[in-house]
């Protein structure tokens, strides 16, 4: 029996060579699974993306995934792509064995982590407090540039990187540190700042968008400390989750991240098409 790709519906065609179209996995004339095949994320269309992977419990255990994801490719190469992105659910440990199999290298990883009912203490010695006006007008174009740089170090290009960081902080602080939902915080210790943190909202909850300590401060477990505070806010705000995003190779932010409690959502992995 041969497994191949069937369009499911019409190619979605963007500004800037976006596109993107499901399709159906077939064995023969037999619907067992479909996927996403898009090239429209901010990366640009030189990136494409497998999305919603899935194949029907009855089928699965007989490589359907694995044919599926080559032919995905094959789509992406004729659509001009260099590069491949796919997102794996952390509880998908099939999505995880395929994805590595492939080929594919995890870069980043989404976490979260269950919220306590109460605030947890900060360490003695530090303190933290809302950022003022005068911090958020320094503090703002830092944030930009180190977006900007995080994302030229995933490929996109530099004028995108750019456009993208400032777009993204523009939206989500449209009333700078009074945004309604939005908490911009700074660490002191013995009374001198020495770290910042901007907590927000997303779809599944609170996030932390930036986390940031000053560079004559580093090693001093301030960045335990921030992210302390950053759940004091989600709780005091009435949340129960806070997420925060994570390159993998960042080691130090990873294991912190870990020891607080904060587990693994998402796993994103990228390969080369050549």
């Amino acid at each position: 029996m041969t497994t191949t790709l069937r369009p499911s519906g019409p190619l979605q065609q963007g500004a800037g060579g976006a596109r993107s179209r499901p399709y159906e996995i077939r064995v023969n004339s037999r619907r067992v699974g479909a996927l996403l095949i898009a090239c429209d994320s901010p990366f640009g269309p030189e990136v494409g993306e497998i999305r919603d992977l899935a194949v029907d419990p009855p089928d699965r255990g007989r490589g359907r995934a694995t044919v599926a994801a080559l032919a995905a490719e094959e789509v992406l190469r004729g659509w001009g792509c260099r590069r491949i992105r796919a997102v794996v659910p952390a509880g998908s440990p099939g999505g995880i064995r395929l994805a590595e199999a492939l080929g594919y290298v995890e870069y980043s990883r989404n976490m979260a982590k269950e919220l306590p009912d109460g605030p947890p203490a900060l360490p003695a010695g530090v303190l933290g407090r809302p950022m003022t006006a005068a911090e958020y007008a320094q503090w703002l174009p830092r944030a930009v540039q180190g977006y900007t740089e995080d994302m030229i170090s995933r490929g996109m290009p530099a004028e995108a990187a750019r456009a993208k960081s400032q777009d993204d902080h523009a939206r989500g602080l449209p009333q700078g540190p009074a945004t309604p939902g939005t908490h911009l915080l700074v660490l002191e210790a013995a009374g001198a700042p020495v770290g910042t943190v901007w907590v927000g909202r997303n779809d599944e909850g609170a996030y932390v968008y930036d986390v940031a300590v000053g560079e004559q401060h580093r090693g001093r477990g301030h960045g335990r400390a921030l992210m302390l505070l950053a759940e004091r806010a989600a709780v005091g705000a009435g949340e129960r989750t806070l997420g925060l995003h994570v390159f993998s190779g960042n080691v130090p932010a990873l294991r912190l991240y870990e020891s607080l409690g904060y587990r693994p959502t998402g796993l994103n992995y990228t390969k080369d098409l050549i």
